[in-house]
């Protein structure tokens, strides 16, 4: 699902009041840290991350799309070293979801 631009300004107003969840250290990015992601993914639908400064590997955009890849999720944002996730939870109920932005599409004139 792609995201459309009034739908990541929704999530990142969300997000700025998240706390970091998710840090990418000198091990990179793992199974384990793709599992905790995951399982994170699922039950908050939107998470936060930071590519930790003992890490050389990665910068944190590099570090959201691989974690976006492997997540199925959707790249929100990344500033300096932090990054923001999304992904729609099948979990949750659907009145207990983020309920994004609808997009209108355009009649034809």
């Amino acid at each position: 699902m792609e995201l459309t631009s009034k739908q990541r300004a929704q999530l990142r107003g969300l997000a700025n009041t998240l706390d970091t969840i998710l840090q990418i250290g000198k091990d990179g990015i793992g199974e384990n840290l793709i599992r905790q992601a995951d399982d994170a993914l699922e039950a908050r639908e939107l998470i936060k991350g930071r590519v930790l400064d003992n890490n050389i590997d990665y910068d944190a955009r590099l570090a959201a799309a691989e974690l976006a890849k492997a997540t199925r999720s959707e790249v929100v944002q990344v500033i300096g070293t932090k990054f923001v996730l999304y992904r729609e939870s099948h979990s949750k109920p659907k009145d207990k979801r983020i309920q994004l932005v609808k997009t209108l599409k355009k009649r034809p004139l």
